[in-house]
């Protein structure tokens, strides 16, 4: 993988991470128009991950040393509530996560056809926001289950996980601020726990124990950095698009990439 190459990959994993026009169906993509099988790589993975995961630590650094120390007070108060409601919806992805991993990783095989159809999928999504309810409040627990399960549709590649999430509250009549803050949050442990899960494999595949060496350690950086900066960008400008009610404009560009992604499927 080159330098190149490594930047753009980073670029649209950091993007599309917190945009809602799905990251997975965007990486998957990036490798078939770049055919960079580096891209396969779980070092590279693992780094753009964690790139995005502290993209979040970043933007919601008041937030999360708030419930973090809130935590450690063992008072059930509105900041253990809250983590509480977090942790609930994780349940979903974890379930999906430990017990049909192989079935998941099937979906992940540069079927075009597939990711255009799920990213259409995602501007029908988008679209409900504008039927959002009239109520305007906080998560609470039956919204966190609800709003998990919607985070496991966004398993497939092309479905967006920030749309379907936070698509999913405002229906529910919870506030935009408060949609995408949940939604953002909620995606911290399993992140951090996918990443860990591949950090294992990655120690226990002997293929693996060469991957970093010195001609592959600037992409990996400058992957990394990409991913990081386009990560914190991408989810201020979420906020502030959830905000002012823009989101559902991102469905005319899922519809219309759909569309290709699904011709050129066809095509070759």
């Amino acid at each position: 993988m080159s330098i190149i190459e490594a930047i753009l990959l980073g670029i649209i994993q950091g993007l599309t991470e917190f945009l809602p026009i799905s990251s997975s169906g965007h990486i998957e993509l990036g490798k078939a128009l770049l055919g960079v099988e580096g891209a396969d790589d779980l070092t590279f993975t693992l780094l753009v991950h964690g790139a995005t995961v502290l993209s979040i630590f970043v933007v919601f650094w008041k937030d999360i040393k708030e419930l973090f120390s809130s935590f450690f007070g063992f008072k059930w108060d509105e900041n253990n509530q809250y983590t509480a409601k977090l942790a609930l919806s994780c349940l979903p992805i974890l379930y999906v996560g430990l017990f049909h991993e192989e079935q998941v990783n099937n979906f992940f095989s540069g079927n075009l056809i597939l990711v255009g159809a799920c990213l259409i999928v995602t501007g029908l999504i988008l679209l409900l926001t504008t039927l959002e309810r009239k109520e305007r409040r906080e998560v609470n627990f039956k919204d966190a289950i609800i709003i998990g399960l919607a985070q496991v549709i966004a398993i497939l590649p092309g479905i967006s996980r920030s749309g379907t999430t936070i698509s999913t509250a405002l229906a529910l009549g919870v506030a935009k601020d408060k949609a995408a803050r949940f939604s953002f949050l909620m995606i911290l442990a399993p992140i951090l726990g996918a990443t860990l899960l591949k950090c294992k494999d990655l120690f226990e595949a002997e293929a693996t124990t060469t991957a970093a060496t010195t001609s592959n350690f600037l992409p990996y950086l400058f992957g990394f950095i990409a991913a990081f900066v386009s990560g914190v960008v991408a989810c201020r400008l979420m906020l502030r698009l959830v905000q002012e009610g823009k989101i559902v404009y991102f469905s005319v560009y899922c519809f219309i990439i759909g569309l290709i992604a699904m011709m050129v499927g066809w095509m070759f």
